[in-house]
């Protein structure tokens, strides 16, 4: 049985957060939208561009009531070090939203996304009640698309407001689908 629509595999621990160790556990996001993504070690390659991809598109996503955590399997001190890297200087830079550490990969084996001893580049969308509606997962050098993980939320977003389905290519903005053949035949026919 996989993770897409079972409730979310609990999580706590240290993570940075404007300069400092703060805890956070999927309970703190309780009630809310969560984009919870996991990448493979600070400072490296890829997962720089993500995390500021991310970390550039915060108001959009806080706009649309979602919250962000990254996730790896690096200790708090070594997230500390890397936000507090300037990005011309390859860091991250201050975020605006946490980076929790799993020394271990206790969280990310919980996720299905532990890689030897590192995370793939996983992605879920966890909606108020804790349940996941969307996993991506990509392996170690292909890095993320933020629009279309927004877009993702956004889809759950609109199935649960509107009772509809999002048909393929659907974008924030277009019509829904009835789950019915007759919702099938208007949209293909």
């Amino acid at each position: 049985m996989g993770i897409v629509g079972n409730k979310a595999p609990e999580f706590s621990g240290d993570a940075a957060l404007n300069g400092e160790v703060t805890q956070i556990s999927l309970d703190s996001y309780k009630g809310k939208w969560l984009v919870l993504f996991f990448y493979p070690l600070d400072f490296t390659f890829v997962c720089p561009t993500e995390i500021v991809a991310f970390d550039d598109a915060r108001a959009k996503f806080a706009e649309a009531g979602a919250e962000i955590v990254g996730v790896s399997v690096d200790s708090v001190h070594t997230h500390l070090a890397w936000t507090r890297t300037p990005r011309n200087e390859a860091g991250v830079g201050n975020l605006g939203f946490p980076l929790l550490s799993d020394l271990g990969g206790r969280i990310a084996s919980a996720y299905d996304v532990l890689n030897g001893d590192v995370a793939l580049r996983g992605v879920f969308v966890i909606d108020p009640e804790g349940v996941v509606q969307s996993a991506t997962v990509n392996f170690l050098p292909i890095g993320r698309n933020v629009d279309e993980v927004y877009r993702t939320l956004k889809a759950a977003q609109f199935t649960r407001e509107h009772g509809q389905v999002c048909p393929a290519n659907w974008q924030v903005g277009d019509d829904g689908m009835d789950a019915t053949l007759e919702g099938v035949a208007e949209t293909i026919g």
